[in-house]
């Protein structure tokens, strides 16, 4: 009885001393944005290695000689005299690898946020660096309180190393199968040897999972309904906000009827600015629609502006603003797209960010003047070469000769052909000498334009997109729609920072989509 006792303790700790490593591994590997991969790959190979091996072989030699200590193998085969040494050693590892794998999740948040899977939350990046070292507040306070109450609420040790194995166990199938299609699709791996490593690794994962599938009852369930939560939350934000950006991007007006209203936009332009904040980089959305219908005038500038925020510490003030006319030139709509940094401070005052915005806009304008005259001049020098070209002739040896009249299909009088060529310069000269005026004056208009309405007043247009489940909707997507994703976005963080602007310039217009 006592060796059944044994071998099946001595079994146990052998299914469980595998998975502790590999969590231990993955926690250590979770902040590499710390230390280089060279470094973490030489410490694990002359450091982590040897001990893990040294500890777990030792506490399983001591259980096959000590068969009652099962419950306490770790710290019954430390020697009395190193006890203490050893205990202070592991509660500084623990903290170690509690930091690491709270790092981790924060990152595995982050990167589902950027994917559009995980509702918006405050990051707060802490290094100007290294991209991968964040913070994310709301998260800590979660973690902080779900692990008080699973402590509080499991009864024995047991039960955590049950949760703990499946949950580890589950990461490392899931892995497994990621790699999988990584090296068939990616990689293009020989599939002979995909379907080896998948056999193999998959095998020897899945029967470590039957034996922790075994203990469902006692711990393992709080794992698969934790998850199971989990996946609910990140699969409604993610279906919710591609049908809310589906939907958007359906009912953008089309630029036809923008052609159709005219340079009015079939209201009064009232002086100022107007600063539409939307989602989208392409089209008019359909909040613009909105106001045209609800106001009785509109600014007689209109700028949407999307903000979108890179994978880089500092965007450089000048480049942070990409500007693209939506329209003619006598419609002044214009689109901008903010560019920010995860280092940049979106705390600046509005007044210098409409100023930054007004100065971005009119080296657009310049620019794009300068590019029109070169277009222009290229067109010019192009029809000269032309024309030059049709007065070359190339001989079979490779000689060219250049001759005094254009070659023409008819015989026509030299002396006619250099007058009419050089009136026709005298009147290509005069003609890009007004245009060239007429440019300037134009550029010079719309600058003063632009200043005009600027110390008009600039007032921020905030449009909020809803979407709300048709009634003939089926009722699982209306609870879905109407209920969960409603929660989730009231209580996600705003894509779109206010800037601090006073209440006097800002007008929020909330629009409704039926899906």
């Amino acid at each position: 009885m006592n060796v059944t006792i044994a071998v099946h303790n001595l079994y146990n700790y052998l299914l469980k001393f595998p998975v502790n490593c590999v969590a231990g591994s993955e926690a250590m590997f979770a902040d590499l944005c710390y230390f280089s991969v060279r470094s973490v790959q030489l410490t694990f190979i002359f450091l982590v290695l040897p001990c893990l091996l040294l500890g777990y072989l030792g506490q399983a030699a001591y259980l096959m000689e000590n068969h009652a200590d099962a419950g306490q193998a770790f710290y019954s085969s430390v020697p009395s005299g190193a006890f203490w040494p050893t205990f202070l050693i592991a509660t500084i590892a623990a903290l170690i690898a509690s930091r690491a794998m709270t790092t981790a999740t924060f990152s595995c948040i982050k990167q589902s946020t950027a994917l559009g899977c995980f509702p918006r939350l405050k990051i707060i990046h802490t290094s100007r660096k290294f991209m991968g070292q964040i913070y994310i507040p709301v998260l800590n306070w979660f973690l902080l309180a779900a692990s008080l109450v699973l402590v509080c609420s499991i009864s024995s040790i047991d039960e955590i190393g049950n949760a703990y194995g499946i949950a580890e166990l589950g990461v490392m199938m899931t892995t497994t199968v990621l790699l999988t299609v990584v090296m068939l699709l990616i990689w293009q791996i020989h599939i002979i040897i995909v379907l080896c490593f998948a056999v193999v690794f998959l095998g020897l994962e899945l029967t470590f999972f039957s034996s922790v599938l075994l203990n469902v009852a006692d711990g393992s369930w709080i794992i698969l309904v934790f998850s199971v939560i989990m996946f609910l939350i990140m699969y409604i934000w993610n279906y919710g906000s591609n049908l809310k950006y589906e939907t958007e991007v359906k009912q953008k007006l089309s630029m036809d009827l923008i052609r159709e209203l005219g340079s009015n936009l079939g209201t009064i332009r009232a002086p100022g600015i107007g600063l539409l904040y939307n989602e989208l980089v392409k089209g008019i959305p359909a909040i613009l629609g909105h106001f045209l219908t609800t106001l009785p005038a509109i600014h007689s500038m209109i700028i949407f502006v999307s903000i979108k925020y890179v994978p880089v510490p500092v965007v450089p003030q000048s480049e942070r603003f990409l500007f693209r006319r939506v329209c003619l030139k006598s419609y002044h709509i214009f689109r901008c797209i903010a560019r920010y940094g995860y280092k940049d401070v979106r705390k600046e005052n509005h007044q210098t960010f409409e100023q930054m915005l007004i100065e971005s806009l009119e080296k657009f304008i310049r620019r794009e003047a300068q590019e029109r005259s070169l277009e222009s001049d290229r067109d010019e020098d192009d029809s000269e070469d032309e024309y030059s070209s049709s007065r070359v002739l190339i001989a079979p040896n490779g000689s060219v000769y250049s001759l005094g009249i254009p070659l023409l299909s008819g015989f026509k009088d030299t002396n006619t052909s250099v007058l009419e060529a050089s009136t026709s310069e005298v009147l290509s000269s005069t003609t890009s000498e007004s245009s060239v005026f007429d440019a300037e004056q134009s550029l010079e208009r719309e600058l003063s334009f632009i200043r005009k309405a600027k110390e008009s007043g600039v007032v921020y247009l905030l449009g909020h997109g809803d979407i709300r489940a048709r009634k003939d909707s089926w009722f699982i997507k209306k609870l879905v729609i109407n209920y969960f994703y409603a929660f989730l976005r009231k209580n996600c963080r705003r894509g779109i920072t206010t800037l601090s602007v006073p209440h006097s310039h800002l007008m929020q217009v909330s629009m409704t989509y039926m899906v």
